[in-house]
């Protein structure tokens, strides 16, 4: 946990700094906050286009606000991932009113616009071929491949999470991921 508080100071200060304009301490901070908001965004979203589109909105809404933030009120990662989950809400509202527009436009040109229940079926599959593969992996893989890919965090970060050296993490993934690429292939065919 002292290594959480350290960053946030840390990121606490950089986000002051940014708001005068600091471009180091701007790529500093986009060091520090770019894996924590692609994981939020990424578990509102879900689709990691979309997820990394958003993520790159938010840290330039970063640079542009900074100046707003008032370190008073909470802390700096706090204030990011608040920015973050915003505009990922937003993101979900603004595509979800997109489809509910061709769909009253599909209607009115009396086209079907698509077989929802069939693209929901589908989305139901490969979530369901994901958990399958996810669950093919060792506890170890799992975990690592879990903690970088939908929480965000970085391979260091994973290292330090499971209490494992760095290459055993890099190992864990690069052997999880080929074992879930094996998998999905065999699902796809």
């Amino acid at each position: 946990m002292g290594d959480l508080m350290d960053v946030t100071a840390t990121a606490d200060e950089l986000l002051t700094r940014v708001g005068r304009g600091d471009q180091r301490a701007f790529e500093e901070l986009y060091g520090q906050v770019s894996g924590p908001v692609y994981g939020l965004v990424r578990r509102v979203l879900r689709d990691p286009a979309q997820s990394e589109e958003v993520t790159q909105e938010v840290l330039l809404e970063l640079w542009r606000t900074a100046a707003r933030y008032d370190r008073d009120r909470g802390g700096a990662l706090s204030w990011v991932l608040t920015l973050a989950h915003r505009r990922a809400v937003d993101r979900v509202r603004s595509v979800r009113a997109a489809g509910e527009r061709e769909e009253r436009v599909a209607r009115r040109a009396d086209t079907p616009a698509f077989d929802q229940v069939a693209e929901e079926v589908e989305s139901g599959l490969e979530r369901d071929w994901v958990r399958r593969c996810l669950g093919r992996l060792t506890d170890l893989q799992r975990q690592a491949v879990t903690l970088a890919y939908y929480d965000g965090y970085t391979y260091r970060e994973v290292a330090r999470r499971l209490s494992v050296p760095l290459g055993t993490v890099k190992t864990r993934m690069r052997d999880g991921l080929l074992r879930l690429r094996s998998c999905l292939d065999g699902a796809s065919a």
